[in-house]
């Protein structure tokens, strides 16, 4: 099995949730293979390579980061020739905003879940049963809150990143079932 998380990370926040995630998906599933490279240098061979995709960005004003959402347009070439459907899909964001919510995550998960929704392809949420969802997750994906109540940059929650770790997991178990 091939895995991508492709992510754009500011601060290094959506980084290290990139990094938990694959490590997920590696205790999960030991013998995948697994790219994790910047959005900036993301190809569109790497998408039509991999088996499960996985976007991560930090929420920008409601919205994804605009280097994913370069990829994401690039990729409309995929779509013409439909490369990427059955191709199982997940996302994650970190950000900071005022208030509980984190300044549009959800608008921004759900957004990054209609780009892979319109080229064919299964979305994977994020089910609260697993580790780490109560202080790390939604159900669209993991999120990590990376900003203090000044709204000012600050490391991600240690629980996020097992939020991360526990969706790479889920990721990959559930992309081992579809594709056997």
């Amino acid at each position: 099995m091939n895995a991508l998380i492709a992510y754009h990370s500011d601060y290094g926040n959506t980084k290290k949730m990139a990094e938990a995630i694959a490590a997920g998906m590696k205790a999960s599933q030991t013998d995948i293979s697994i790219q994790l490279k910047s959005a900036e240098h993301t190809t569109l061979n790497d998408l039509s390579d991999a088996d499960v995709i996985v976007f991560g960005t930090p929420v920008h004003m409601g919205s994804m980061a605009w280097p994913l959402k370069k990829l994401i347009d690039q990729a409309g070439k995929l779509w013409m020739d439909g490369s990427l459907e059955g191709k199982v899909a997940g996302v994650f964001a970190s950000g900071g905003g005022f208030g509980g919510a984190g300044g549009g995550v959800e608008q921004t998960m759900v957004s990054l879940y209609s780009n892979f929704l319109e080229h064919g392809m299964l979305v994977i949420g994020f089910p609260k049963s697993l580790p780490g969802y109560a202080d790390g997750g939604l159900q669209w994906g993991p999120y990590g809150r990376s900003a203090n109540h000044q709204g000012m940059p600050s490391q991600i929650s240690d629980a996020s990143l097992v939020a991360a770790r526990s969706y790479g997991a889920h990721l990959a178990e559930t992309t081992a079932r579809i594709i056997r």
